[in-house]
Formats: C-alpha cells, structure tokens, sequence
C-alpha cells in the first residue's frame, strides 16, 4: 500500500513538474551560468506538508476508524513521494555550482521554514473545520 501510494505521489510530483516548469526536472531552464529558482520544488514541499498535517489531525482526531493501512499509505506513500528533498539538495547543490551560493543558502532556509509554516497551517486549519464541523452538527442535532 506504502509503495502503490509513492507511485501516486511521484506521479502527482511530475504533474507538477510538467505544469509549472521550473523544477529541477526542468533542465531546459537551467542555463549555463545561472540558475532558475526552484519555485516549483519549494510548492511541491510547502503543500506536501501542509497536506501532512491535514492529514494527521484529520485521521488521529477525527477518522479515528479509519484502515490501519491509509495512515501510510497516504502519508508516507503519497505525501512522501509527492515531496521530493531529494530534489530540494539538487536545486541547492545546482544553484552553488552555478555561482549563486547566497540564493542556495537563502532557498535551503526558505524551504524548511516555510514547510514547517506549511505543516502549522494544515494542523490549525484543519483543527478549525473539523470542530466548526463538530460544533455543527451539535448544534443542528440540538435543534
């Protein structure tokens, strides 16, 4: 399940990659001598963890039911193949070999800041739904 949810992820990645070409697989776009930011890298990871705390609220507070097996599937397999920090390193090694260490650097401190902000976001979003949602359904069920 972990795998055939990767293969979903890695392929949603590519999607990306081939909607927004400015990912490390856009090769065409990294000229000699400079280097495009890597912005679609740095949207595939900042949604992947905001999906990822969607995620755990959604299935630890609310799904609580839900297969044992869609935890993993989901989040290691789809989310953890849709991120890609393998490619994050590349973009980074990609951009020092091409003379512009100070945007790697502030491209590295981007990424893990805004994944975290990413990551805080789906949790409290998804926290303020689902107890709108719960509050609701009290509320309707009341009346």
């Amino acid at each position: 399940m972990v795998a055939l949810g990767g293969a979903v992820g890695a392929a949603l990645r590519y999607g990306a990659g081939r909607i927004w070409r400015n990912g490390s697989d856009a090769a065409l776009l990294w000229h000699e001598g400079t280097a495009a930011f890597p912005w679609t890298t740095l949207l595939v990871n900042v949604v992947g963890c905001f999906l990822m705390g969607v995620l755990a609220v959604a299935l630890k507070e609310r799904f609580t039911g839900a297969p044992r097996l869609l935890n993993p599937m989901l989040g290691t397999g789809v989310l953890g193949g849709f991120t890609t920090f393998s490619s994050y390193t590349d973009d980074a090694r990609r951009l020092i070999e091409n003379d512009q260490p100070l945007t790697a650097v502030g491209y590295l401190l981007l990424t893990v800041a805004a994944c975290l902000v990413g990551i805080a976001l789906g949790v409290a979003l998804t926290r303020l739904v689902l107890t709108g949602a719960v509050a609701e359904n009290r509320h309707e069920g009341g009346a």
